[in-house]
């Protein structure tokens, strides 16, 4: 930012997008203090900083959709614990929702990177995932950048009360993880059982047959 202005600004938003440990609650305020030094426009800050976080999402989407269905399925199929069928109703729930995905995903931390994979997978079009993708960045960026053209010196405050935002966002995505994990490792354990049951009852029918 020192160097290149508000440029620099979008170009470590982009970055962000695709390295999600570079943490846009720090570049964000820094931008907007930045501004209230007069060392850079208000509004190119608002401007650069949402062409580069739409730039780093259509990189994202680009990665997806080279990806593709296919490559995504045979994964999946081959992964522990997760089925197709699961893979079905995502897909399922993205063309319904994606749009909403997109917007809305925009303005959580680590799901902000990642929602625009599969948006490229779905081949979602591409005019909705701009749109959308746009005016989430806008909303999130604007709220920090003025957060810390309004803080002033006191910018990094922001920081810590994202930080809070950000390590529950995680612990809440750990839970419903290890939740699915054990649910799913629960119904395999009971469906062993039950075929074992099954087989034994089907061997000891084999034996009162054949002994008549």
């Amino acid at each position: 930012m020192e160097s290149m202005g508000a440029p620099g600004a979008g170009l470590a938003i982009a970055l962000e997008n695709l390295f999600p440990p570079l943490p846009s609650e720090i570049i964000l305020p820094l931008a907007g203090f930045t501004a209230a030094q007069g060392r850079m426009s208000l509004v190119a800050a608002l401007v650069w900083t949402t062409v580069g976080a739409v730039a780093g999402a259509l990189a994202l989407y680009g990665i997806g959709a080279l990806i593709g269905r296919d490559r995504i399925r045979a994964l999946v199929a081959r992964l522990p614990l997760v089925k197709l069928a699961d893979l079905d109703r995502t897909e399922a729930w993205f063309e319904r929702h994606g749009a909403k995905a997109v917007f809305f995903g925009r303005m959580i931390p680590i799901f902000r990177s990642l929602i625009s994979v599969p948006a490229g997978v779905e081949r979602m079009p591409m005019a909705r995932f701009l749109v959308f993708s746009t005016l989430g960045s806008l909303l999130w960026n604007t709220l920090f950048v003025l957060a810390g053209y309004g803080l002033g010196d006191n910018w990094r405050a922001v920081e810590e009360v994202v930080g809070v935002y950000s390590k529950a966002v995680l612990a809440v995505a750990v839970l419903v993880a290890a939740a699915f994990a054990a649910v799913r490792i629960v119904k395999a354990r009971q469906a062993a059982r039950a075929g074992t049951h099954r087989a034994k009852a089907g061997t000891r029918d084999f034996e009162r047959d054949r002994l008549g």
